[in-house]
């Protein structure tokens, strides 16, 4: 756990000064203090109505507690057993299993699962999930993902103010600092490319560290597991109607599997499943020899 505390940490503070060099770079220290005030202030807007936004997004409805008794149940228990506040639960209507958690702080979190997750999924593998999520919740990985995509957003739109200026130079202005211009474009490129890969980094540590949570919230990693196997196969099959990638990387599973090639690996939001569930078994090894 504070080997990925500090890894989230240690990206967070790269896109932060990556952000200020470009900031810098757009429209030195003016430049720099407009982007760390805009990057501020969409922190504020998602951290205030993005969870609704998103619900809004997937259609998602307050679960009936009379129709699932049986998972209010649950989460209720591993709440308790985590030092949490009840989230609401809402479901998706969508075919493919899937899951997130969402919600301004611990005490506002929310838990949404799809249709296909309920329908497709034992309660073992149901709880495994749900912890996870709780995990997500118990972590405070909204907070972090958020700020993430917040900085992020804010270095792809001073790459975009950098790009427009060039676009709106003279032609002789072009002429006389053609080389400078080039490297101007070239780093804002680099930067909007690396800025990305930090995200996904900082999005896959936290995905490892929910895996972890949940697996000593419950006691055990096998019903965590179970419904990663599942959902490896599942996502692949069943494709998600509304999404996008601006949101995949709160699933549990990434709701935009596809082929598993180099570059699909490289940009996805989420650890490839088979090393979650070889980290998973791992632990519980660990868990084993420590109780023997």
């Amino acid at each position: 756990m504070a080997w990925n505390s500090v890894k989230t940490f240690l990206l967070l503070a790269s896109l932060t000064v990556l952000l200020v060099f470009i900031g810098r770079l757009a429209g030195g220290p003016a430049g720099m203090t407009i982007a760390l005030i805009m990057a501020a202030l969409m922190n504020l807007g998602a951290y205030f109505f993005g969870h609704k936004l998103i619900l809004w997004q997937y259609r998602a409805q307050p679960l009936p507690e009379r129709e699932y008794a049986w998972l209010y149940d649950m989460t209720r228990r591993l709440t308790q057993r985590a030092g949490l506040p009840m989230p609401k639960l809402y479901l998706i209507p969508e075919l493919q299993p899937n899951a997130f958690a969402t919600g301004p702080s611990p005490s506002k979190g929310i838990v949404a699962f799809t249709a296909g997750l309920l329908q497709s999924m034992n309660r073992d593998e149901v709880e495994g999930v749900l912890a996870h999520e709780l995990a997500h919740i118990k972590n405070r990985d909204m907070l972090t993902m958020t700020i993430a995509a917040t900085v992020v957003g804010a270095i792809t739109w001073l790459v975009d103010m950098m790009r427009w200026s060039v676009f709106f130079r003279s032609s002789r202005d072009r002429e006389d600092n053609a080389l400078g211009l080039a490297v101007v474009i070239l780093v804002g490129i680099l930067a909007t490319i690396a800025a990305t890969l930090i995200q996904l980094a900082i999005s896959r540590a936290r995905e490892y560290e929910a895996d972890r949570t949940a697996a000593l919230m419950t006691g055990s990693p096998d019903g965590l597991i179970s419904a990663l196997a599942k959902l490896q196969q599942l996502t692949q099959v069943i494709p998600m109607e509304k999404t996008s990638s601006a949101t995949a990387h709160l699933f549990i599973a990434n709701p935009l599997a596809g082929a598993g090639d180099f570059l699909v690996n490289l940009f996805s939001t989420h650890p490839p499943i088979p090393k979650r569930i070889q980290k998973l078994q791992q632990l519980k090894q660990v868990q084993r020899y420590r109780l023997a």
